[in-house]
C-alpha cells in the first residue's frame, strides 16, 4: 500500500499505476506499508532510488542502516509495536530522505504511525518539508516509547502490590509462579524498548550531524530535543529493568521462604512423632521376657508415655518460637 500526504496533511492512496507519478511530485512524506513489487518499482522510479527490501531492513550492521548513497538519505530504525496484545515485538522501519520528500518502509503497524498521521491536519503548517516530518514523526514515536515505559511502570506497581499484598496470608500455591509470568513478560517488554532506544539514538545522532539538518535551525532544535528525550528514556527504561530484577528476585525469596515453612512443618511433625514411634517400638518388640508385659495398666501407661512424648516436644517448640 502506498499512502502519500502532501503538505497540507492531505492523503492519497497512489496505485503502482505510470498515470499517478505525474501528480506525486508534492508529496513531503510517502509512507509503502508491506509493498509489493510493483510498488516499490513504482517508487524507485518516482523518487529515483532504490528501496531497501525486507531482508536488508534486518541487517544489523550501522552500515547497513545508516548512509547516504548521492542526495538520498537512508536510515533505519526498529520500532516497538503490538504492546497491547502482549506480545511486544521489534520491527525494522527505513526513513529515507530524498529530497524535499521523506519515503517510510514498513512492514508492520506501529501505534506511533497511526497517531502521527492522526495529528497530521494539526500540524499541516509545519510539515512543509520530508526533514520535517521526519523530525515531528520521531517525536511521536518518542512520545508513544514514552507512554508504553509509563503503562510498563504501572504494570508494575500492581505486580508489587500484588507479591507483597496480605503475604502473612495464606495463599493459591501457584500465586508467585504466575507472578513470575507475568514478570517475564514486563522482562521483555522493557527489553524491547531498551533495544529500540538504542536504535533510535543512534540514527538521531546520524541524523543530527547531515548538513541537511543543520541548516534548517526548527528541525535542529527539535531533533537536539527528541535526542535528548530518547537519552532520558533510556535511563527510565535501565531503572525500570532494575525494579524489575528486585521484583524477580522478591518473589524467588518469598518462594524460598514458603517452601521453607512447609519443609519446617514436616520437619516438626516428624520430630514431635518420633518419640512416640520410639516408645512403640519398643514395646511392640516379641521378646518373651519383657516385665512391663505382665503389668495391669502397661497397656494404659503406654499410651500415656507416647501422649506426652508428643506434647512435651510441640509445647517446646511453640516456646521457642519455632512454630
Amino acid at each position: 500500500m502506498i499512502n502519500a500526504y502532501r503538505a497540507d496533511g492531505s492523503l492519497e492512496t497512489l496505485s503502482a499505476s505510470p498515470g499517478q507519478a505525474d501528480d506525486a511530485q508534492d508529496f513531503v512524506w510517502i509512507d509503502l506499508l508491506n509493498p509489493s513489487a510493483a510498488e516499490d518499482a513504482f517508487v524507485e522510479a518516482l523518487l529515483g532510488i532504490e528501496v531497501p527490501t525486507r531482508d536488508e531492513l534486518k541487517d544489523i550492521e550501522p552500515s547497513s542502516r545508516l548512509y547516504t548513497v548521492g542526495n538520498a538519505i537512508f536510515m533505519t530504525s526498529s520500532l516497538v509495536w503490538r504492546v497491547e496484545s502482549g506480545e511486544p515485538a521489534l520491527t525494522d522501519v527505513a526513513f529515507i530522505l530524498a529530497g524535499d520528500t521523506l519515503l517510510t518502509v514498513r512492514y508492520a503497524e506501529p501505534k506511533a504511525f497511526h497517531l502521527f498521521v492522526t495529528s497530521l491536519g494539526r500540524r499541516s503548517g509545519d510539515l512543509d518539508s520530508g526533514l520535517a516530518v521526519l523530525s515531528r514523526l520521531l517525536e511521536t514515536i518518542a512520545d508513544r516509547t514514552a507512554e508504553v515505559l509509563e503503562a510498563a511502570v504501572a504494570g508494575l506497581d500492581e505486580l508489587s502490590r500484588e507479591i507483597f499484598r496480605n503475604r502473612g496470608k495464606r495463599r493459591p500455591p501457584q500465586f508467585l509462579e504466575n507472578r513470575l509470568a507475568d514478570i517475564a513478560d514486563q522482562h521483555r517488554l522493557v527489553t524491547k524498548v531498551r533495544d529500540s532506544l538504542g536504535s533510535l539514538s543512534r540514527m538521531l545522532t546520524f541524523l543530527r550531524n547531515l548538513p541537511a539538518l543543520k541548516q534548517d535551525r526548527a528541525c535542529a532544535d527539535l531533533c537536539r530535543t527528541v535526542a535528548h528525550d530518547v537519552e532520558t528514556l533510556s535511563e527510565h527504561a535501565a531503572f525500570i529493568a532494575g525494579n524489575i530484577s528486585f521484583l524477580l528476585d522478591a518473589s524467588l525469596g518469598l518462594i524460598n521462604v514458603e517452601q521453607n515453612a512447609i519443609i519446617k512443618i514436616f520437619s516438626i511433625a516428624s520430630v514431635v512423632f518420633l518419640p512416640p514411634t520410639l516408645v512403640a517400638s519398643i514395646y511392640g518388640m516379641n521378646f518373651h521376657f519383657m516385665p512391663e508385659l505382665d503389668w495391669q495398666l502397661g497397656y494404659p501407661l503406654a499410651l500415656l508415655a507416647m501422649l506426652l512424648s508428643a506434647v512435651i516436644p510441640f509445647f517446646f517448640f511453640r516456646w521457642k518460637g519455632w512454630l
